[in-house]
């Protein structure tokens, strides 16, 4: 692995443009646009604050810089440098905006959800959705970028508006819900739509408003907490409270089986790396003392490796308060790997440790436990291949040939809080509070020195 040298950054603001050419940062009201190959700035932009919120559109020649403290959206072009556009939403305020998939409209959301105003960049005309709920996701696009669904609350009751993009008409239906939480679409056409934690219910509608299924797995306890579709639109995975994954197939939309997540692993088939730190090596005539330990940060001066650990193993556990709300337990994220084999959990009861299923078999096939709380993970957009992070100083990448813990070079402490893969899958952009680097890993022919051979699990 290389890395590229740390260059400022603002606010975790950092994304890869979807053909893959370019990465753009944001350094408090600069926008820098970077070759992502070479790191070569490209464009640098001025907006008129400092910049919250930024996004690609989907062809990659325009980006927009939301301001939500002055209510602006400014939006830049890559082909006409000089060229850009400013959406002043007035004394409605601004709390969210997005791209629609032409990437020529503007969807902003002004402040207590009010309303959606669609701000079109060919015919400057504006139209405008009322009544969106505040939600969990509550606006969703297909894949194929015809058809938005947007949660609704009007009446004070439940309902998701499918719109089609090209006229933004719309088909309004309501759910069958008692506080509707979030929407999301299938790679196919299949919209899920979850009530709130209070409520374990998840509706399964079609492209004309069918409802398709209904899922209930308990009740009288807490519900839903996260949910993912598979790439292939085959598996629905619903992540919930009680600390389990339910996996619901596209045919009969019944669950197919379900995933617990146990402090202790007993099964000797299952793989469990833990995470140990690696001693320094003796100097003779020295002695190495440790760093005071107000100076030393998370786990980030030391070197680590992954062991293998023998069954049984007791993970790491974390008791809820049960006097506060948002308690700590239940399946906080959840992923699938790109090509359907392999899905990746996290408990937030077990908040050190990650879970990799085998989708195909339907059974528990390596456990990573860290040192540190897991802060996310993302899989490589090409390949079974997962990024995680800690906060602390180093990178962790799983792969069914094994696992390595990696050190991000430099001076200072670099903390990863973040990461963001490269549409390619060849680089990887680690992300810390205030700089960020890149990571380049093996290409595909180098495999072996990444991550070591089948059965070298360091």
């Amino acid at each position: 692995m290389n890395f590229s040298e740390v260059f400022k950054l603002s606010s975790l603001l950092c994304k890869f443009s979807p053909d893959g050419k370019y990465l753009a940062s944001c350094v408090q009201y600069r926008l820098v646009v970077r070759d992502a190959s070479t790191l070569q700035i490209c464009q640098l932009y001025a907006c008129l604050d400092q910049i919250q919120h930024i996004e690609w559109s989907a062809d990659s020649l325009f980006i927009l810089c939301a301001l939500y403290k002055r209510g602006l959206v400014q939006v830049w072009s890559l082909e006409q440098p000089e060229w850009h556009c400013k959406i002043d939403e007035g004394s409605a305020g601004l709390v969210a905006s997005c791209w629609s998939p032409d990437g020529r409209h503007i969807l902003n959301t002004t402040e207590f959800h009010l309303r959606i105003t669609v701000w079109s960049l060919c015919t400057k005309s504006v139209s405008y959705i009322k009544y969106p709920k505040a939600c969990q996701q509550g606006i969703t696009f297909t894949r194929d970028g015809r058809y938005l669904a947007l949660a609704e609350r009007r009446d004070c009751k439940d309902y998701v508006s499918i719109l089609v993009c090209s006229d933004w008409q719309l088909l309004r239906h309501d759910t069958d819900t008692q506080d509707l939480a979030g929407i999301e679409w299938a790679p196919g056409c299949v919209l899920a739509a979850w009530d709130s934690c209070l409520e374990y219910k998840i509706l399964l509608y079609s492209l004309d408003g069918r409802l398709l299924s209904t899922f209930c797995a308990y009740e009288w306890s807490l519900g839903i907490k996260s949910v993912a579709w598979s790439p292939s639109s085959q598996f629905l995975a619903v992540g919930s409270y009680d600390g389990k994954v339910r996996i619901l197939n596209h045919v009969t939309w019944k669950m197919i089986t379900e995933f617990g997540h146990p402090a202790t692993i007993n099964n000797p088939k299952i793989v469990v790396y833990k995470e140990a730190e690696k001693s320094p090596p003796l100097v003779l005539g020295r002695l190495a003392f440790p760093p005071p330990r107000a100076a030393a940060g998370p786990l980030s001066s030391t070197e680590s490796e992954y062991e293998v650990a023998s069954v049984p193993v007791s993970l790491q556990t974390l008791k809820p308060a049960a006097d506060r709300a948002n308690p700590r337990i239940g399946i906080g994220a959840l992923a699938f790997s790109p090509d359907n084999c392999f899905l990746a959990t996290r408990s937030d009861s077990v908040p050190t440790a990650v879970w990799i299923w085998d989708i195909q078999k339907l059974r528990l096939l390596a456990v990573l436990e860290q040192l540190s709380a897991v802060r996310c993970f993302q899989w490589d957009p090409r390949q079974a291949r997962l990024a995680i992070c800690t906060g602390g100083g180093k990178v962790y990448l799983w792969s069914p040939a094994g696992c390595v813990s990696v050190q991000v070079p430099g001076e200072g402490d670099f903390q990863v809080l973040s990461v963001c893969w490269h549409l390619s899958g060849d680089s990887l952009a680690l992300l810390s509070k205030d700089h960020f680097c890149l990571c380049f890993l093996e290409t595909e022919q180098g495999v072996g020195t990444a991550f070591g051979q089948r059965g070298d699990h360091t």
